[in-house]
């Protein structure tokens, strides 16, 4: 591990501890040390002021407005009790630097205008004591004080942009990480509620024609074992069928190169869905008018199909026997409309709460990712319709 890098991590990770060590050295080297040597006179008011001056950076970073006013009122004890400038006054440049990098911008602003403003304080203060009064000492004094208060201030500000510049980074950076993963989130949701959809129309369809099938051959297995043989081949070739779906569906979930390709279905496999619904024993009727005038959006016609599907399994399930069930396709000037009716009972309030509308719910879902709208409830004359809207293309 790099050393330097390791006590950088360590020095960004303690300021306190940081700001307690500058402060103590400093006020060990820098106020009581001269004082003991120098044996400066007075030494009481020379060691509180540089006390008061140098400890008080302790809490420069974690209060920078308290530790400055320590600081503001030391030098004003400076210049009524001492007659000459102390090592102390190195906390000044510091507490300006401080200020202006870690401080409101308030408070950075006030402490350059102090700064100044004890610069032309000490000038005027130290400036004369011990030797003539002389103009140009004065200003240049003055002018090197002030150059010491901008340069401390301005190295502060810059370290303040470079701080929120670095901030700004680091919280965009952040923000894109949870935003990406809200994304795979939001993905993967929508992934299992098309996959969910997809499986409700293939197994519900399926398996309610194969239980219709299955019974019809049981009671027909001991009067008419030809009809149960054709029917069991039926319930055969739609196990098949259901099969084939299902492993299209899961070869997408691996992702793999070797995946099925089967083409999905269209509105020219309407027809045959309608054929296979009839082996059930359901009478189906279908339908159609009008002509295509523009095309559907991608994937439309896939979910016209499985409307006809859920439509359909839905009448087997609910609309009771010897019922007479309607499939049309009607293109219109502003798109596509699907609708399956039957003459049955409809579905009951029971079974309803059974789960019996969970398949409607992914129709109104598939179909809305196409603009389009769900229709479905009882008729007034009686029976069952569920139809669904696709709007044409833009282009």
């Amino acid at each position: 591990m790099n050393p330097h890098r390791s006590l950088d991590r360590w020095i960004r990770e303690h300021p306190a501890a940081v700001d307690r060590a500058l402060a103590l050295t400093l006020w060990l080297f820098l106020g009581l040390l001269p004082g003991i040597i120098a044996a400066l006179t007075p030494a009481l008011p020379v060691l509180a002021v540089s006390s008061i001056q140098l400890l008080a950076l302790i809490w420069r970073r974690s209060h920078p407005g308290a530790s400055a006013a320590a600081v503001v009122a030391g030098s004003l004890l400076q210049l009524v009790f001492v007659d000459t400038f102390l090592p102390s006054q190195a906390a000044v440049p510091i507490t300006l630097y401080t200020l202006a990098a870690y401080g409101r911008r308030w408070q950075s602003l006030a402490g350059l205008a102090l700064g100044i403003t004890g610069a032309l304080m000490a000038t005027l203060r130290f400036g004369t004591v011990g030797g003539a009064f002389s103009v140009e000492g004065l200003v240049l004094s003055f002018l090197g004080i002030s150059l010491i208060v901008l340069l401390s201030w301005t190295f502060g500000d810059l370290a303040r942009n470079r701080r929120l510049a670095l901030k700004a980074v680091t919280d965009r950076a952040r923000r894109l990480e949870v935003e990406r993963q809200q994304e795979r989130e939001l993905a993967a949701a929508d992934e299992r509620h098309r996959i969910a959809r997809e499986m409700h129309d293939i197994v519900a369809h399926t398996l309610s024609i194969i239980i219709t099938q299955a019974d019809g051959a049981r009671y027909a297995a001991a009067d008419r074992p030809g009809l149960a043989v054709e029917t069991l081949g039926t319930i055969a070739d739609e196990g098949r069928k259901s099969l084939r779906e299902m492993r299209r569906l899961l070869g997408v979930l691996r992702s793999d190169d070797e995946a099925s390709s089967a083409p999905l279905p269209t509105l020219e496999d309407i027809p045959e869905l309608v054929e296979a619904t009839r082996t059930s024993g359901l009478d189906v009727v279908l339908g159609a008018s009008g002509n295509r005038r523009r095309s559907l959006p991608p994937g439309a016609e896939l979910a016209a199909y499985r409307a006809v599907q859920e439509g359909l399994t839905n009448v087997i399930r609910h609309a009771g026997p010897a019922v007479t069930a309607t499939v049309r396709t009607d293109w219109g000037a502003g798109g596509l409309t699907v609708s399956v009716v039957d003459n049955g009972r409809g579905a009951t309030a029971s079974e309803e709460t059974a789960g019996s509308r969970q398949g409607l719910v992914g129709m109104a879902e598939r179909v809305r990712l196409y603009d389009g709208t769900v229709h479905a409830g009882p008729r007034p004359a009686g029976g069952f319709e569920a139809s669904v809207f696709l709007p044409y293309s833009e282009d």
